[in-house]
């Protein structure tokens, strides 16, 4: 099993589609952001001009190419390039990848989920949470490998896979377009903080 490095970043999940606000599971269906979402995006892209200083500057930006969170990613950059900081491009990492739900994807959120990330279920044709947990750490390691703090954005089930090997309880559900602040602790449980 992969570990995560023991290095900061921040963590942005995309902006809220349409299939967030209906509650269905998206998985790797390309769903773009819903007027909402844009305009989460652009929020978040603004909370981060303003505070990211606070903890360590960003000095590159690594998406999902799916286009929810690369759109949202994108949105960000120009948010900080607005407001004086300089302008990143998105680069986009496969590995960032939402996971794949296989035949739940398109429907209601179910009960399947907890037994889901516990590894007692994974869906038909779908990724098991082992799977996508040692996915998400290689592609956050990748962005790490790197000088200074990266800003990942992605996705909901990637966020619960990464709590999981920042040693934190994994089923905690992150609001859209919420930026977080991660970093390791000597313990070797990783500490979040939420800009608001």
């Amino acid at each position: 099993m992969t570990d995560l490095m023991t290095r900061p970043y921040w963590y942005l999940r995309h902006g809220e589609t349409d299939w967030n606000a209906q509650g269905r599971s998206q998985g790797r269906t390309d769903i773009p952001l819903n007027a909402t979402g844009i305009a989460q995006a652009e929020a978040a892209g603004l909370l981060l001009a303003r505070h990211w200083r606070d903890h360590a500057p960003i000095v590159r930006i690594v998406a999902s190419p799916l286009v929810r969170a690369r759109r949202t990613a994108e949105i960000v950059a120009d948010q900080l390039a607005a407001h004086g900081a300089p302008r990143l491009e998105v680069a986009l990492d496969d590995g960032l990848k939402e996971v794949c739900f296989g035949a739940e994807e398109g429907k209601p959120m179910g009960s399947w989920y907890d037994s889901w990330i516990a590894g007692e279920y994974t869906p038909p044709d779908g990724e098991s949470f082992a799977d996508l947990r040692e996915r998400a750490v290689s592609a956050v390691n990748r962005a790490l490998e790197l000088d200074g703090v990266p800003l990942i954005v992605c996705h909901g089930a990637m966020f619960r896979a990464l709590r999981a090997a920042m040693h934190l309880k994994p089923n905690v559900r992150l609001p859209n377009a919420t930026p977080m602040w991660a970093e390791p602790g000597a313990t070797g449980v990783w500490s979040l903080t939420a800009l608001s």
